[in-house]
């Protein structure tokens, strides 16, 4: 028997007791010894429901139980989660964690006392939901040298540049909308500011490429800014406007991340990737491209993931599964050299005045949209885009990157 605790009965934590309870059948004969759930932590009671047998609400108890094999951590935010993680890894307890925030943010320093411990430490449901990618990045990629991965990593925002696309409403109309359906929180700054997807992107670089990531380092931009007008000459263009967040290895060494909104066309898989759904794009020099899609948030999908690393954790209790991650810095170039193409609006202007200081351009002009006009560039330095786009004198109306 393994004996499981977990830390959390929220939307996650009791998913992950659903799972198990209604499939563990199955997922006992994959982890090849019964799964039991001896605890749930929870500052709250739940009259009613059988949770409330092995609910219990200090901490201590789990951590000074030597029975308990497996900590499942579900409960969000970085304390006291972390708190709690390191004591289980210390005490010899194998984690697993939906938590991004909490791998982000100190995800080297819990997988170097996993290994010391030979234990696992391990965090499928952190970028994906039920999207099964950080075991492909761990295990089924390590043939390859992965040189891109771009995602569209936060379903709230998707769903909301969806419905704008569709139905030409505007931002502050699609956030109400998705807050009524339970898709963005309350506050809802950490997915349109791009700062979920930011955490999710250093997570998946730092498995691809070896190295840790600090999410604090990748430029951040989210889609507070898009209006319905963007979204018109999107159509226009046969594009969609996604929110992306990409990293890419250029040459032996140089890297770049970056979280921002993008222009995207219909010959990237991306481009069909809408409502609450996620996709993350990978590219390797011996696979070519791969694409993994699925159900990014949720209940079930979510503790879908979780459960895969506890079934894993059960097979390997006292042996270390290897990951392609290290402590070791992954330094990031100046967002200045990277390269790229952009899409800009911009009003009193003339396409004479925009030819003179870009050269050759592609020129979008809507009629429903006097005043003004659009154009994209051609492939340019950002620094250079900055540099000549000084020259309009504050005429720019907005600018979107274009994923090419």
């Amino acid at each position: 028997m393994v004996n499981i605790a977990v830390l959390g009965y929220g939307t996650v934590g009791s998913g992950v007791v659903e799972v198990i309870n209604t499939n563990h059948k199955s997922i006992n004969k994959r982890a090849g010894a019964e799964i039991n759930i001896k605890y749930v932590l929870d500052l709250r009671d739940f009259p009613g429901d059988p949770v409330q047998d092995i609910l219990v609400h200090d901490y201590e108890i789990i951590a000074n139980d030597p029975e308990v094999d497996i900590v499942v951590e579900v409960m969000g935010g970085i304390e006291p989660a972390y708190t709690f993680v390191k004591r289980a890894l210390e005490s010899g307890k194998s984690v697993c964690t939906s938590n991004k925030a909490l791998v982000a943010k100190h995800g080297p320093e819990l997988m170097e006392i996993a290994r010391e411990k030979d234990i696992n430490f391990l965090f499928e449901a952190s970028c994906g939901g039920g999207i099964p990618i950080i075991r492909a990045l761990n295990s089924s990629l390590t043939a390859d040298e992965i040189d891109e991965i771009t995602g569209i990593l936060n379903g709230t925002t998707n769903y909301m540049l969806y419905k704008m696309s569709t139905e030409g409403s505007d931002f502050d109309a699609v956030l109400k909308e998705a807050q009524e359906k339970g898709y963005a929180e309350a506050d809802p700054t950490a997915d349109v500011e791009g700062y979920d997807a930011c955490r999710k992107i250093a997570i998946l670089s730092s498995l691809a490429y070896g190295k840790f990531l600090n999410y604090e380092n990748i430029y951040t931009e989210g889609i507070t800014k898009i209006t319905p007008a963007d979204m018109a000459y999107a159509a226009d263009l046969g594009m969609s406007v996604k929110l992306l967040a990409t990293s890419r290895k250029i040459g032996n060494d140089s890297f770049y991340a970056m979280v921002a909104p993008f222009l995207v066309g219909k010959e990237s898989p991306l481009y069909s990737v809408n409502d609450v759904f996620n996709a993350v794009f990978v590219h390797g020099n011996v696979l070519g491209d791969a694409m993994f899609y699925g159900s990014g948030a949720g209940k079930l999908p979510t503790a879908s993931a979780v459960v895969a690393d506890i079934v894993d954790e059960a097979k390997h209790l006292h042996r270390n599964i290897m990951t392609n991650w290290t402590s070791r810095p992954l330094e990031l170039m100046d967002l200045a050299d990277v390269e790229g193409r952009f899409f800009v609006r911009v009003k009193e202007a003339t396409v004479a005045q925009v030819e003179e200081i870009f050269g050759n351009v592609q020129i979008v002009n809507l009629k429903q949209f006097p005043g003004e006009f659009a154009f994209i560039t051609s492939e340019m330095k950002q620094g250079e885009y900055e540099e000549k786009v000084k020259k309009l004198n504050g005429r720019v109306i907005t600018m979107i990157r274009v994923k090419d």
